[in-house]
């Protein structure tokens, strides 16, 4: 079984009306869709472009306005998904739920369907300057390619919310993610890197790039797309397939075999999956057999 990706490395820059960002976002698509993509990829908080619009006082707009442009955000990914047939997952985007701002990843598929994943695990700066909440379930998502799991950025350094993707039979986790400088960017690119290793599996990475002169906290964006393997003999010197260029507006396109991943897990020079010392620490498959259930982000 294999499956195309693609990665945008998405251009943030001041725009005046949504109609913009709906004419940037046709326009990653359609690349991806004349590449062939069957899954597309967006950053995290790309949809912070919508701030730069301002209001019509011509004031700024803060992160508690965002979510005012759900609605609309999410009929045009839904739209897209639908003409193209591919699945798209549309970064992250903020909605307000029980009174909290929620940074949450969202899966568009080619049917029209709508799932989510909230980010789990917030960084210091999203809670002290935009006072984000985490999401408290996680959950993986069937696609007519094999199974994925979003994880945002911070997450992905986690090593055991991976390995719970992985027992719950996740094969490629899509990372969207948002960096202002080098070192938040390596902490995400390095761990993307383990996570893939430790439980030999796909992992594609993006993030924005530009800048938001007129939006808090998005004035820098450090960011590169990536899709990452396992380090072994079938796939690409250093575990990477493709990568983009760095800080550049542009889409990485890559072709991934699922059925390596499966032949790496008997047979590789190394099977990190299979060697577990699970006698020794937390074993996921045994939690995921006890808890014998999921529990969806509407709970």
């Amino acid at each position: 079984m294999k499956m195309r990706v693609s990665a945008v490395q998405y251009h943030l820059h001041t725009i005046k009306a949504f109609e913009e960002f709906a004419a940037q976002c046709e326009h990653y698509i359609k690349t991806a869709q004349e590449y062939g993509s069957e899954f597309v990829l967006f950053p995290e908080f790309f949809t912070t472009q919508l701030l730069s619009i301002g209001s019509e006082l011509e004031t700024s707009l803060t992160i508690n306005e965002l979510p005012g442009f759900t609605d609309q955000y999410l009929d045009l990914f839904q739209s897209f998904a639908i003409k193209t047939g591919m699945h798209i997952i549309g970064g992250t985007h903020i909605i307000s739920r029980y009174g909290k701002l929620y940074n949450v990843a969202h899966l568009f598929y080619p049917n029209g369907r709508i799932e989510e994943q909230a980010k789990l695990h917030i960084t210091p700066s999203e809670i002290q300057e935009w006072n984000m909440s985490a999401g408290d379930s996680f959950r993986v998502f069937d696609t007519d390619k094999g199974r994925i799991a979003m994880l945002t950025c911070y997450d992905i350094e986690f090593p055991e919310i991976v390995r719970m993707a992985k027992v719950k039979g996740a094969d490629v986790i899509f990372c969207p993610s948002c960096t202002d400088e080098r070192h938040g960017f390596h902490r995400v690119r390095y761990t993307s890197h383990a996570r893939a290793i430790e439980n030999q599996i796909y992992v594609v990475l993006t993030g924005t790039v530009g800048s938001l002169p007129t939006v808090d906290f998005m004035r820098a964006n450090f960011g590169q797309a990536a899709v990452i393997t396992p380090n072994d003999i079938p796939f690409p010197p250093k575990g990477l397939m493709v990568e983009g260029e760095l800080n550049h507006d542009m889409v990485v396109t890559a072709d991934l075999d699922l059925n390596l991943l499966y032949e790496v897990r008997e047979r590789g020079s190394v099977t990190t999956w299979r060697d577990r010392r699970t006698d020794l620490y937390t074993d996921w498959e045994k939690e995921e057999r006890v808890s014998a259930r999921d529990i969806s982000w509407n709970e």
